[in-house]
């Protein structure tokens, strides 16, 4: 079995590649066409330019995803190395290229697959609804015109990554020669030394435990630790301190009626006739009698109009709905339409209407009239605006108040705390770096910290300054008592070193037995002292030690009995028999398939990230300003 893996290491080291290369993704694609020149570009790519401030936004980008998945425990400086920064360069230099292969290239995405994938995504249950489209989009900051360039630009980037990573394959011999290394099965015996067993032969000295103290130094440090003091100014207080009166709310409701009032709301459905453009006079007779004609069948059976819609309707789009055009916003349609609907009663079939595109037969399906909500309905909701308007106006006042207070009055919270009623707050334990542990804790911010454990604040116990913690909210401390870093004395910790250096030292000792008798088996084939035979596999390890399966699973077994030995930390020293090596009886034929499928992905992946580099290439990538000292955004708000 392992003969394969040493005749086609080739073969071998690319997979093993591929398990470490990332699938490239394509992400946040900036339009290629619009890249202007400056004095900040950091390479070029196709001629055109990468600049400093569209990497600058993709790092954002990225940290504020990676903040956003792991929540407390993330840790900006983690992502402040040269490594990251040049591997955001990498992935935005392989977009570009990309991007721009797909301009040289002409691919593109016709109406009709964009109209498909738009319905597709943004479908509902019962069809198209234009009014929960424009929904979906607004919460994302786009509009209709932006979503469906983007969706365009990104189908044919599809196009293109599909037809490369396509090329992709396992050939079925190596494919199932992996899978059956995967599932080998192989017979072992266990002989543990336990490290337990020489603990009394183990003898521990001062010098000993005061050697491990000195070099271990680290694992006896206190780290400094206040107790302190703070008070936290934000805009719920600020609201508590104003009211709204019934006399505001009417005069408020009266000036701003009209966004009390849902307009009129018009669903209408048609039946397209087609005319090309530059038809001739002939064509167009033609077409205006077939609409003619529709619109009479219609107009004797309204109620079938969406069946004559599917059947008659020369518009893909809206044909297989009955024709239904959703409800009508105001721009969406061609212009002679829109006027046409907005003339019909509910139910009235239209003449045909002519437009760029060909003749309509026009039908209301639905009419909302516009309703203005009451002001006694509307109370609630006016006097929640007014009074956040009045909140936000009184916040921005007593932030200064509060800015001011604490900096004036710098020995004390008491001043600031009584002046806007606010409560006096007390915590132990706190460290100048973010604790996972606190996470809510309003003085659990990297900024408000940094001032708390500054010189003057330590040394003075003075009241910081108004720290911003988070939007509408400020935070002031002050340090009432301060104990600075230190080492626990080795009397104290003793015990506790005796204790780990014995357990070290009787370690040893297991792991020196153990190497002889590894050693003597290895010359006799004995299997004296062993244990029972388990059979073991990668996926069934029968209670050995993840350690001790993984040496077991990577011994030569091309001569039998093997032996291998194992420092399991904790346990002692394993020593372990292969008698027998085998493939199940049973083959899971879909397990195979799903490893075959992912040996796949892994190659086509491998493809796509070799595309990739010759691109790179073909389009000529320069670099032209290092980025690794490109400075992190420290915050996104």
């Amino acid at each position: 079995m392992f003969e394969f893996i040493r005749t086609h290491q080739r073969l071998m080291q690319i997979l093993l590649a591929l398990i470490i290369v990332p699938s490239f993704a394509f992400v946040g694609i900036g339009s290629y066409k619009s890249f202007g020149d400056d004095a900040t570009t950091i390479a070029k790519i196709d001629g055109k330019p990468l600049s400093q401030l569209e990497f600058d936004n993709a790092l954002r980008n990225q940290l504020d995803s990676y903040r956003q998945r792991l929540g407390a425990q993330f840790d900006q400086k983690v992502f402040d190395t040269p490594e990251f920064k040049q591997n955001i360069l990498d992935q935005l230099i392989a977009e570009r290229a990309i991007a721009a292969e797909v301009i040289g290239a002409n691919l593109s995405v016709s109406d009709a697959q964009l109209q498909k994938a738009i319905m597709d995504m943004f479908g509902g249950p019962s069809g198209f609804d234009m009014e929960r489209y424009k929904a979906i989009l607004a919460a994302q900051g786009l509009r209709p015109q932006d979503n469906d360039a983007r969706m365009r630009r990104d189908m044919a980037l599809q196009q293109l990554g599909d037809a490369v990573q396509g090329t992709g394959f396992a050939p079925r011999t190596i494919a199932r020669t992996l899978s059956d290394i995967g599932a080998q099965e192989r017979e072992v015996q266990e002989l543990l030394l336990p490290v337990v067993d020489f603990v009394p032969q183990v003898k521990v000295t001062d010098e000993m435990v005061k050697a491990f103290y000195d070099k271990n130094a680290k694992f006896f440090e206190v780290p400094e630790q206040a107790k302190i003091e703070y008070v936290v100014f934000n805009a719920d207080v600020a609201a508590g301190q104003v009211s709204v009166t019934d006399a505001e709310v009417a005069a408020y409701y009266a000036a701003n009626q009209a966004g009390f009032t849902t307009p009129e709301s018009r669903r209408a459905s048609h039946i397209l006739v087609t005319l090309k453009k530059g038809a001739s006079a002939a064509d167009k007779a033609a077409a205006k009698a077939k609409a003619d004609a529709i619109a009479a069948e219609v107009r004797k059976a309204p109620a079938q109009f969406a069946a004559i819609a599917k059947a008659k309707s020369e518009d893909p789009g809206s044909a297989e709905q009955g024709g239904d055009l959703g409800v009508i916003e105001k721009g969406t349609l061609v212009a002679p339409v829109e006027a046409a609907i907005a003339k019909l009663k509910q139910g009235e079939i239209s003449d045909p209407v002519e437009s760029e595109f060909g003749y309509h037969v026009l039908t209301l399906t639905e009419l909302k009239p516009a309703v203005v909500k009451p002001l006694e309905s509307a109370k609630v909701e006016v006097a929640e605006a007014l009074k956040k308007q009045k909140a936000a106006k009184k916040y921005s006042e007593l932030a200064e108040a509060f800015t001011n207070t604490v900096y004036e009055q710098s020995d004390s919270l008491k001043p600031v705390a009584d002046k806007l009623g606010l409560k006096i707050m007390t915590a132990e334990g706190v460290s100048r770096t973010v604790s996972p542990m606190a996470a809510a804790a309003p003085y659990n911010n990297a900024k408000f910290l940094a001032a708390l454990f500054s010189n003057d604040s330590i040394s003075a116990k003075r009241n910081t300054e108004a720290v911003e913690t988070a939007p509408s909210t400020l935070v002031a401390g002050r340090i009432v008592d301060f104990k600075p870093a230190s080492k626990r004395p080795l009397a104290e910790v003793d015990a506790q070193i005796r204790q780990r250096v014995t357990m070290e030292e009787a370690a040893k000792l297991a792991a020196k037995a153990g190497e002889e008798k590894l050693a003597g088996f290895k010359k006799s084939g004995d299997a004296t002292g062993f244990g029972a035979a388990k059979v073991v596999s990668r996926s069934k390890a029968e209670n050995i030690n993840g350690l001790a399966m993984q040496a077991i699973m990577k011994a030569d077994a091309s001569k039998l009995p093997a032996y291998v030995g194992v420092d399991v930390p904790g346990m002692g020293y394993g020593v372990y028999r292969i008698g027998k090596v085998q493939q199940p009886a049973e083959q899971n034929v879909e397990q195979r398939k799903a490893e075959a499928e992912q040996i796949g992905t892994l190659i086509a992946q491998q493809e796509m990230h070799e595309y990739v580099e010759l691109l790179k290439q073909k389009h000529k990538v320069k670099i032209l300003k290092p980025i690794a000292s490109a400075t992190v955004v420290t915050e996104v708000k």
